[in-house]
């Protein structure tokens, strides 16, 4: 994956460039207040102040003739400073005479279309010492830019990597620096390094983008990292609780698993309801009420499968027409009545049972029918009478869900994070919606 960042040469980081104050109005043995860090000191060597006198005077005659003579006759009389300065190189011996030739060589650069020379001349400014804090993060971002664009993402990530976790860098620069680690082949290491610079911005109350959760999720998927692309799924959910956040992040945990059964996408799909995510657009949700219902049964869960049936007609993502419909309201409603009327005494068969699986069994139905008390407490049943290791996740899953409807969210993430195997996934995607939960409170 290469992100485009196309637009930045006209924006951000070299519209910014304006403000290093590169015109040299004030003669050679001064610098700009604004790109100097500590002028009054700064002094030139005499072997610099013999050439720079009559460099600048030709300089500023070339530079008169911008926007009065053609673009290609400018260039031309740019190209011809070019020689004129690889000559003075050798005088440069002060720190302020590397920030002023620095600048020259950026000037020229940028007149003649030469970037190796402009580079070269960001590079003397940075190795002045001269420059303060923000034009030094400025300087360094435009050489990182650069190299970025000509694909030369070693030196990109070389000297984009130290810019990165600063937290008033500008956006673009991590997510340059995530790219240039997987256009050269290292997804992980881009993305732990966005991850510092997500730290460093959050520690510092900066606002983190959408776009750097969105381009590392792509980065990740892309690099066939499951579990990378997940966890910045479920980041960008967390931090950005969007309906379609989260519907990206449920199905992104439901097709990364080859091992999932319709028990497991059950419980996606209930987040994905819970979450809002299945009010979105038809065109984004149609299939997913089919898959819904589909692992419902409405033979087993009646009550959950016309509720939901219901809830995707009304939001036009279903047709009454639809057969599949149909056939699961007629399935499911003349069921509810005397499934529900089972449930006291499916309840005392638990309490009386040698093991947990009718526990688990009725807390199943009242969790379907949104009874989450009494879900939460056969639940706990269950775990406690045992007998149940080949369905002990599902049921710690379960009870999670049914912990989140009661807003008992503390204890819903504690539950969860003892969820193993296959469905550690739906565990971490139930416990981010729990942690959204509690800090909506």
């Amino acid at each position: 994956m290469r992100g485009s960042f196309a637009h930045i040469g006209r924006s951000s980081i070299a519209a910014a460039a304006l403000a290093l104050g590169l015109s040299l109005g004030a003669g050679v043995f001064a610098v700009p207040a604004a790109v100097a860090k500590d002028a009054p000191k700064a002094t030139n060597s005499p072997e610099f102040g013999k050439v720079a006198g009559p460099f600048q005077k030709t300089l500023t005659e070339v530079q008169a003739k911008k926007g009065k003579v053609s673009d290609a006759e400018f260039k031309t009389d740019a190209a011809g400073l070019i020689p004129q300065l690889a000559a003075m190189e050798t005088s440069v011996k002060t720190p302020l005479d590397k920030i002023i030739f620095g600048q020259w060589q950026y000037m020229v650069g940028g007149w003649a279309d030469d970037a190796v020379l402009g580079n070269k001349g960001l590079q003397n400014m940075l190795d002045s010492g001269q420059l303060p804090a923000d034009k030094t993060l400025l300087v360094s971002a435009m050489l990182g830019q650069n190299a970025y664009s000509a694909k030369d993402y070693a030196t990109a990530i070389k000297v984009l990597g130290p810019l990165a976790s600063n937290p008033s860098v500008q956006d673009v620069v991590p997510e340059m620096l995530v790219e240039s680690y997987a256009s050269n082949g290292q997804p992980k290491e881009g993305l732990a390094a966005l991850k510092s610079a997500i730290a460093a911005r959050k520690a510092a109350n900066v606002a983190v983008p959408e776009e750097w959760y969105a381009r590392a999720n792509r980065i990740a998927y892309n690099s066939k990292l499951p579990s990378e692309s997940i966890e910045w799924a479920l980041a960008m959910a967390a931090a950005y609780p969007s309906q379609l956040n989260w519907l990206s992040a449920a199905q992104l945990v439901r097709n990364s698993s080859t091992s999932f059964t319709s028990q497991e996408e059950l419980d996606v799909s209930r987040l994905m309801d819970q979450s809002g995510a299945l009010k979105l657009e038809p065109k984004y949700v149609e299939r997913e009420y089919v898959a819904y219902l589909q692992a419902i049964d409405a033979r087993r869960f009646p009550g959950e499968a016309v509720r939901i049936t219901e809830q995707g007609l009304s939001t036009g993502a279903l047709k009454a027409e639809d057969t599949f419909v149909k056939d699961t309201l007629a399935q499911a409603r003349p069921r509810i009545a005397p499934d529900k009327a089972s449930l006291p005494g499916l309840a005392k068969d638990a309490a009386a049972a040698p093991n947990g699986k009718v526990a688990m069994a009725a807390a199943d139905a009242y969790l379907a029918y949104g009874e989450a008390a009494k879900a939460d407490e056969l639940f706990t049943l269950a775990l406690t009478k045992g007998g149940i290791d080949a369905d002990k996740d599902r049921v710690l899953t379960r009870l999670g869900i049914a912990q989140i409807d009661e807003g008992k969210y503390a204890d819903a993430k504690a539950t969860l994070a003892k969820v193993t195997g296959p469905r550690v996934p739906i565990a971490q995607l139930w416990s981010t919606f729990a942690e959204q939960k509690a800090s909506a409170k």
